[in-house]
């Protein structure tokens, strides 16, 4: 029995430090002790993404409801977007400018991954960050407010399992043992996938019917991005899973808006 609680209380503990190396390694939080960015560490720990997400769009729905209070919901909708950019230090969102401008720009593969390493956003970049960041305050704005925190949870927790579709689904296609993204390369165990699943489609309940549109075109722009990047780059890159996640939430949010007002 003693054996038992003790096996017990070790993998507990070790789904703590994945969910706390998640958090580290996700957003700009600070997470007690030190988890470290190891492949053993990070590959258990990308199972919590759509947790993080979860945790992300709560945090937006918190920041939405507490201005909606006092503020016009334009403004309310804008804060909550903003605090979601700088809970993650815009990971997604820079993702999404760097995969634009290499994709956008480059011709051959290894000039689209070369224009995704320079740190400077181009033309394609800074016009898709700014496509997407007007589409979603527009597409939330459209929500009703009783509504829009639970579309905000669920948005940001299913985008992120999206990612983690690419990511098992494409091999990755940089050599660079330093890149951020290649801890997460290996991370297809089937304990990972079923916690990923079930955190990332849980939120969904929240919105009702229209999660299931929103989720159908998650799934429809998920295959093409994939499809895309197989054709382009035979693979993924970080960035590419960056803008997946950007990508899958406006399209969740679309089809969530299209259930609601055809109804």
């Amino acid at each position: 029995m003693e054996a038992a609680f003790e096996a017990l209380r070790g993998a507990l503990g070790r789904e703590r430090l994945r969910l706390l190396a998640a958090v580290q390694y996700f957003t700009r939080l600070r997470v007690p002790g030190r988890t470290g960015h190891t492949q053993e560490t990070l590959e258990g720990a990308i199972r919590y993404l759509p947790v993080v997400g979860a945790f992300v769009g709560a945090a937006g729905a918190a920041i939405y409801l507490l201005v909606r209070a006092v503020l016009p919901a334009g403004v309310a909708v804008a804060l909550s977007m903003a605090a979601t950019v700088i809970i993650t230090g815009a990971l997604h969102e820079d993702g999404l400018a760097d995969a634009a401008d290499g994709l956008g720009g480059g011709l051959s593969r290894e000039r689209v991954l070369a224009i995704m390493k320079d740190p400077h956003v181009g033309a394609f970049g800074a016009t898709s960050l700014m496509l997407a960041l007007l589409l979603k305050f527009n597409l939330l704005l459209a929500v009703p407010a009783s509504r829009l925190p639970a579309m905000l949870i669920a948005g940001h927790a299913l985008s992120r399992l999206a990612a983690i579709g690419l990511l098992m689904t494409l091999p990755y296609v940089r050599d660079e043992e330093r890149s951020r993204a290649k801890p997460l390369v290996t991370a297809t165990s089937g304990a990972a996938l079923v916690v990923a699943v079930v955190t990332g489609l849980a939120p969904l309940a929240l919105v009702g019917k229209p999660a299931l549109t929103g989720a159908g075109c998650v799934v429809v722009a998920s295959l093409l991005w994939r499809a895309y990047l197989q054709g382009r780059l035979g693979g993924h890159s970080g960035d590419c899973l960056g803008a997946a996640q950007q990508l899958s939430e406006i399209a969740f949010y679309v089809g969530a808006d299209a259930s609601a007002f055809a109804h």
